[in-house]
């Protein structure tokens, strides 16, 4: 008997007791690899002992402080940190709770941005299709995930959504990657151009996309030509970097890779690591200026945002990740994971695509390769696919909906920064016993 409403009524759940490095273990004393990181959170593991120390002497001096009265010094070395680390053009930080606080505030940032500086009229989000940007309705909105949207249409905002970068899927047979990558850039162009360039404030997108559509990144030049685009028509570029930034894909933030710096970005997730529940929303000097000279504030704020205890965590992980020099770490076990899921199933008949980058992975399952023909949503793939790897002791991120809402299956992997090979293998060898024991009960 619970009291609690879980994610799902009809399931019980295993009760997590302790956890250590990459293991959580619960109360019947099994033990399980957090191949997923929770949901791309754990980026350390658990139980590090330089963010439990951290947060032992942040409770010793102080828990909270409205931010309506005090700022406190451990936010303040936060926000100092992520600038000091932040793309070219990010000058301020405002701390939240979680990455769908984060990208609710992106949205009103962009939306003030505009009302500050006399160009009301701007009003239109533009975002991709198979995206997700949180569960607020704002952020709900804005993603592309139908299945998260459809209970709530009737309340969610107008928004407008563009093919997403997805070249298993969306790109040509024989087209270039240069080719394919303007072709999707300039479905932007095109939406923006349809609304009126005057009317669009934003357009939003993940890096790397996450959970919707299993560690899809972008081709070629596609986001230097979307940042192109925005400043063409004076749209700003808002990047939910909530799943895969903060070092999950082997560069502190996903866009590095891309040589593109956003107007906005969201990042929650392995910002703390899951030590706190934090988020955070980096804005240019530009956008803060619009602020500072206009009304003189953000017109906006939650009751536990800049939280101290939160700002330990952050400041703590962010240490450590610099510190251990697990970037590199990131970067070396991404190619060693990339390497064994090729050779495990790279021949496999039902996995379509590999994909993705550093500790940001997955696969693509479908019922005939040649076609790309995904499962029968009814066969729920991904859901056996977790059930049979947990019960070898294994946490993946598997979710159905992949191509279009409705059909597809992948599996995502995020595991933290600090596994080494002999794990990469261990977690590959599970899923391969998981993933070939659920399609047999689909055959």
């Amino acid at each position: 008997m619970t009291h609690l409403l879980h994610r799902t009524t009809r399931a019980t759940l295993p009760v997590a007791a302790q956890a250590q490095g990459i293991h959580i273990i619960d109360t019947e004393g099994r033990s399980y690899i957090d191949a997923s990181g929770g949901a791309a959170v754990s980026c350390l593991g658990h139980g590090h002992p330089h963010v439990l120390a951290a947060l032992h002497a942040q409770l010793d001096r102080l828990a909270y402080a409205h931010t309506g009265f005090f700022t406190t010094e451990v936010a303040e070395a936060l926000g100092e940190r992520l600038i000091a680390d932040a793309p070219e053009g990010l000058s301020h930080v405002y701390l939240l709770s979680g990455g769908s606080e984060a990208m609710e505030a992106a949205l009103k940032m962009a939306r003030q941005y505009f009302v500050e500086t006399g160009q009301p009229e701007r009003r239109h989000i533009i975002a991709r299709r198979q995206s997700y940007h949180g569960n607020t309705l704002g952020a709900l909105a804005t993603g592309g995930n139908e299945w998260r949207r459809e209970p709530f249409r009737p309340l969610l905002v107008e928004t407008h959504h563009i093919a997403p970068c997805y070249a298993y899927r969306e790109q040509q047979e024989g087209e270039s990657d240069a080719d394919y990558a303007a072709r999707a850039a300039q479905a932007l162009e095109d939406r923006v151009l349809a609304l009126g360039p005057d009317s669009v404030a934003a357009f939003v997108a993940e890096t790397v996309v996450g959970a919707t559509a299993g560690a899809v990144p972008p081709v070629a030049d596609y986001l230097k030509r979307i940042r192109e685009i925005c400043d063409r028509y004076g749209v700003l570029l808002i990047l939910d970097e909530v799943m895969c930034g903060m070092g999950r894909t082997g560069t502190l933030h996903a866009c590095e890779q891309d040589g593109v710096s956003p107007d906005i970005m969201a990042i929650a997730k392995g910002l703390g690591g899951g030590y706190q529940p934090i988020g955070a929303t980096l804005l240019s000097r530009r956008i803060y200026d619009a602020f500072a000279n206009g009304s003189g504030f953000f017109q906006h704020g939650h009751t536990y945002m800049g939280h101290p205890m939160a700002a330990a965590a952050g400041l703590a992980v962010q240490e450590v990740i610099a510190r251990d020099g697990l970037l590199e770490n990131v970067q070396a076990m991404g190619r060693h994971l990339n390497a064994r899921l090729h050779t495990t199933f790279g021949q496999n008949p039902h996995v379509g695509d590999i994909r993705g980058r550093g500790l940001f992975q997955a696969i693509e399952l479908v019922a005939d390769r040649e076609r790309k023909t995904p499962f029968a949503p009814a066969h729920k793939l991904h859901a056996r696919i977790k059930a049979a790897a947990m019960a070898r002791g294994l946490m993946v991120y598997p979710m159905g909906g992949t191509v279009d809402g409705v059909q597809g299956d992948h599996v995502l992997l995020a595991p933290p920064f600090i596994v080494r090979e002999a794990d990469i293998d261990d977690i590959v060898d599970r899923l391969d016993d998981a993933v070939t024991e659920a399609l047999a009960q689909v055959a």
